[in-house]
């Protein structure tokens, strides 16, 4: 279910019906958790308070702070496993499925195992190089040094407004798996 919530972004429109069905129930779920993300209050004013400086990017940058609060505060939100064994466990996935990878995915996947990216992201440096190589392949215009400025001077607002945020995700996404 991890690497069909991944993959979520890179499938578009109705091509989600070119894939077996619980990769489809995957999609569908994807979306439906960015729908709630994306009408959530606190999201709704976390964008608002860092649009002023990312503009455009606002919505990509909060969600890598999401993604690095989640993963480096793992244990509080994952009472089944580590993140090194959750980001494993992801990978193997993702080798073993490769054949229903986007072909953007295939892109890339090889180097995000093999840099544990999702390891990565519980650390302000992994953070930074993580953007850095978006910034290179993909958008010349994000500035990765700014972004972590951002977050190091913000921190405590933002994670706050993570910690009120996230655990309500958790109680959505339990509520429609149930």
């Amino acid at each position: 279910m991890r690497l069909v919530i991944f993959i979520g972004d890179f499938v578009k429109g109705s091509k989600f019906n070119d894939y077996p069905v619980n990769i489809r129930k995957g999609i569908i779920l994807h979306r439906k958790i960015d729908h709630f993300t994306d009408n959530h209050p606190v999201v709704t004013e976390l964008k608002a308070f860092i649009r002023p400086t990312f503009g455009r990017y606002s919505g990509i940058i909060l969600d890598m702070y999401f993604d690095f609060f989640l993963a480096s505060n793992f244990k509080k939100y994952s009472s089944v496993h580590s993140l090194n064994f959750f980001a494993f466990k992801f990978y193997l996935a993702a080798l073993w499925n490769y054949k229903y990878l986007p072909s953007r995915v295939k892109g890339f996947i090889f180097h995000f195992i093999f840099s544990n990216r999702l390891k990565k992201y519980s650390t302000i440096e992994g953070l930074r190089n993580s953007l850095q190589i978006m910034a290179y392949h993909k958008m010349p215009a994000l500035k990765p040094d700014n972004t972590i400025n951002f977050l190091v001077d913000n921190k405590s607002k933002l994670e706050e407004k993570f910690q009120l945020f996230f655990p309500e995700l958790i109680k959505f996404v339990d509520n429609l798996i149930v």
